[in-house]
Order: C-alpha cells, then sequence, then structure tokens
C-alpha cells in the first residue's frame, strides 16, 4: 500500500509525493522541509508535519501563525483519509490512497483508483472482531486489539522452552521478562512485540527477517542475540540477560545524573560499540539511556546496547502504527533534525546526535533544548530545528569543558559539523577523560 501527496493548487501545482512505508514529512518555508514553499507568506518555517505509514497519514500542525486547513477546516492534528485536501495559503495537497496492483502475470503496475480494501479481522488474542484496510480483499491480517495489547504488557504469555520468572520493563513495541532457559538453566531476556495495527504475513516475514540481520552483530559492548520466533502471533526476540539495570535506572537511583567520570565509562563503551556497527552498515535509530544496560561497579562498569535496529525495523515493515498521535514528544526528543524531517534517511550522524543527547541527560539530568518538562510534539519539534542547545556549563558548571565540548558537538544541528565517525568521537572522549588523570 502507498500514500502520494498531490500538489493540486499552488505554485507547485503538479508535483507529487508518495510514500510505501513508514516516513515523515515537513511543509514549510524552511530549506529543510521536504515541501520547501519560501515565496508562500502564509506558511511558516516549520508549518506542519506529517507523519505516514500506509495507509496511514497524520499530520500536526507545528504551531504555525496562520494555520493548517484539512477539508477547509482548521486543524491542530488530524487523521487523514483518501481525497481530503490540506491547504496553507496558496498551495492545497490531496491525499491518494492506493493499493500495488498486481497483474496475472506478475508484473507490478499502480492503478490510480486502486483503493484499499476494508476487511473484518479477529484480535490473536481475544477474538473481538474490528475493521482494518488492506490491498486484497482476501488480505491475511495478524491483529491484536488495543485491550489486548495492555494486558499481554502487564501479563506476557509464556514462550515454549522458557521458563518466565518476572517482567523487567514494559514499552512502546511490548514487555521484556526475565526467563530460564529450560534446556541448559541459563538466564535470558525475552522481549515480546506486540504489533500496533492489523499486519500481513509478509510484514511479519520481513519484520522478522530484519531481526536477524541485525542479531548478527556480535560485541562486547552489543546485548548477544539468542534466538527469535512467533507464539500465539506475537514475535518474540531472545537475548542474554544483563544482570544490572539501564542507564536510566541508574541515574534516577543516583537522584537524577551521573559523575562525569561515570558517563564517559558507559558512552566510551556504547560509542565502541555504534563505530562497529556503523563499519558495517547498521544504524541504531534509538539511542536512548534506557538502550544502554549498565552492569557492574564504577570503574568496572561494562556497558551494553540493546534493541539494534529494532526501532527501524519495527517501523518500516508495519508494525507500527503513527507515532504522533499523543502528546509523546519523548519519543523523538533524542532525534536530530533530518531524522524528524525525514524518518526513513538515516545515517550514523543521527545515533551520533542520540548518543550526545543520551551523554547530555546522564550528565546534567535534562534535556539539552530549552523545552518545557511537559512539552509537546510540536514544541518539541520546533526546538529540534529552531532552538540551539543549553550549554553544558549552564547546567552544571564543575564539568570539564573539554569533555562538555565532545558531546556539545555531537549535538550540532548540521550533520557535517558534527564528529564524523562515532570512533573518532570515542577517541575525543577518552583524550578529555585521560587529560584530567
Amino acid at each position: 500500500m502507498r500514500v502520494t501527496l498531490h500538489v493540486v493548487a499552488g505554485p507547485q501545482t503538479g508535483r507529487s509525493f508518495t510514500f510505501d512505508q513508514h516516513d515523515t514529512f515537513m511543509i514549510g518555508r524552511s530549506e529543510d522541509a521536504q515541501f520547501c514553499l519560501p515565496h508562500d507568506r502564509f506558511f511558516s518555517r516549520h508549518h506542519c508535519l506529517l507523519e505516514i505509514a500506509p495507509p496511514q497519514t497524520f499530520l500536526r500542525d507545528l504551531g504555525s501563525t496562520n494555520g493548517t486547513f484539512v477539508n477547509g477546516l482548521r486543524v491542530d492534528t488530524a487523521y487523514l483519509r483518501h481525497g481530503d485536501r490540506i491547504q496553507g495559503g496558496e498551495t492545497v495537497l490531496q491525499v491518494e490512497v492506493a493499493t500495488d496492483h498486481v497483474e496475472p502475470s506478475g508484473a507490478r503496475h499502480y492503478s490510480e483508483s486502486t483503493e484499499p480494501s476494508l476487511i473484518t479481522i479477529a484480535c490473536l488474542n481475544c477474538g473481538n472482531i474490528a475493521k482494518a484496510e488492506a490491498s486484497r480483499p482476501d488480505a491475511k491480517l495478524s491483529y491484536v486489539c488495543e485491550a489486548c495489547r495492555d494486558k499481554l504488557k502487564q501479563n506476557p504469555q509464556p514462550i515454549p522452552n522458557y521458563q518466565m520468572m518476572r517482567i523487567l520493563g514494559q514499552g512502546g513495541m511490548g514487555s521484556v521478562m526475565l526467563a530460564r532457559s529450560v534446556k541448559d538453566g541459563r538466564a535470558v531476556a525475552i522481549k515480546t512485540l506486540l504489533p500496533e495495527v492489523a499486519v500481513s504475513e509478509q510484514s511479519l516475514k520481513r519484520f522478522m527477517r530484519e531481526i536477524e540481520v541485525a542479531a548478527s552483530l556480535q560485541h562486547p559492548n552489543i546485548v548477544s542475540y539468542i534466538e527469535h520466533g512467533t507464539h500465539n502471533g506475537i514475535v518474540y526476540l531472545v537475548t542474554e540477560f544483563v544482570n544490572g539495570m539501564d542507564a536510566s535506572k541508574l541515574a534516577k537511583k543516583r537522584g537524577g545524573k551521573l559523575n562525569f567520570k561515570e558517563v564517559i565509562k558507559i558512552i566510551e563503551q556504547t560509542l565502541s560499540a555504534l563505530d562497529f556497527a556503523h563499519s558495517r552498515g547498521f544504524v541504531h535509530r534509538d539511542i536512548k539511556e534506557q538502550n544502554i544496560l549498565v552492569d557492574g561497579n564504577y570503574p568496572n562498569y561494562l556497558a551494553k546496547l540493546t534493541d539494534f535496529g529494532l526501532s527501524k525495523s519495527y517501523k518500516q515493515t508495519g508494525m507500527s502504527g503513527v507515532t504522533m498521535v499523543g502528546d509523546v514528544a519523548g519519543t523523538i526528543a533524542y532525534m536530530p533534525p533530518e531524522q524528524v524531517r525525514d524518518f526513513k534517511e538515516v545515517r550514523p550522524p543521527s545515533d551520533i546526535y542520540a548518543i550526545g543527547m543520551t551523554a547530555y541527560s546522564l550528565l546534567t539530568g535534562a534535556h539539552a533544548l530549552d523545552i518545557s518538562p511537559n512539552a509537546g510534539i510540536s514544541e518539541t519539534v520546533k526546538a529540534i530545528f529552531e532552538k540551539p542547545i543549553i550549554p553544558i556549563a549552564n547546567r552544571v558548571p564543575d564539568i570539564p569543558i573539554r569533555v562538555s565540548a565532545v558531546i556539545e558537538t555531537a549535538l550540532a544541528k548540521q550533520t557535517e559539523l558534527r564528529w564524523r565517525t562515532a570512533g573518532e568521537m570515542r577517541e575525543a572522549l577518552l583524550r578529555a577523560a585521560s587529560d584530567l588523570s
């Protein structure tokens, strides 16, 4: 399935933008918007942001001066459907939702009139009936209703060949459990992944392939993969169990932040993991304190990066719906401008920015951008593009200036001003630390 935005009025009439996987799309006068309208005075620099997860499209106005209109009504947020019209100033875009039509011969072509089919589906867990858009009337979809998603996060299903011990954590995709292998008694962590929307068998298979590829990363600072599979329609991923806590909990235990020497120890190991992964073509895309597990006691910390590539494959293979519906700004607060603007085109510099954000938070107990604690997505996005970071020295004056400079370089809004590689940032951080000893 795909979503196409057709420009049907305004100076750029005739242009079209097509999306066949999870992506973001920004409209505004700024040069960094995908649809740049520099001469339309009714548009703000960063006017509105669309998140597209075919067949779903969600629009969010970014606090624009003159507003965003859908079918003539001014909106702050809106789900968009086939045929809807988005307007700002003189420009109008029309939304088209269509399926990929396959000829009997196997040749593939796109038909302008092939709209998705609305089919009936049953929740795999409780059997409740719902409706979903599919590419064909006879499509087979896996579906877990919202009520069951919540229940299964609280009480995950047992996985064959593992004895469940306790829940370690819960997140947007599912939950993590401590378990013991029946075969050899080994302690493991099992992450159960619950699709947010109805997904096709093809998408599930693609997701499993993505997990398998990412699982090939073997490094002392990356959580080791053991196996994965599906059970009762739910995907599970089994990894080594790290007997410690994530960096976020570690900082919280210490009153909200860590000593800079502890942060250097944790971050340099994470950068080692990133440098290894980047050299093999992998980008993490979701670096934050919660995804760094820390075992042992300082100065003998062992830090391990987890969930490599999981966020990317979860979204791009159609396991998730749109994420901007609620004001969950934390999901994008660590993203650099280029990742917010264009979700699928993410490169290693985006990970470097996110590790900078993570280090900043661990050092200061605060966010690098000047946003309120309860900031919504609109405020957060505008800050990502338009606000400078608050210098670390303003938050915690006693952190050595060379350490602060390494981290602040990673937070440059322009990718070319950041560290060129994770390895280069790690070396700079270790040099700054050695100067203090």
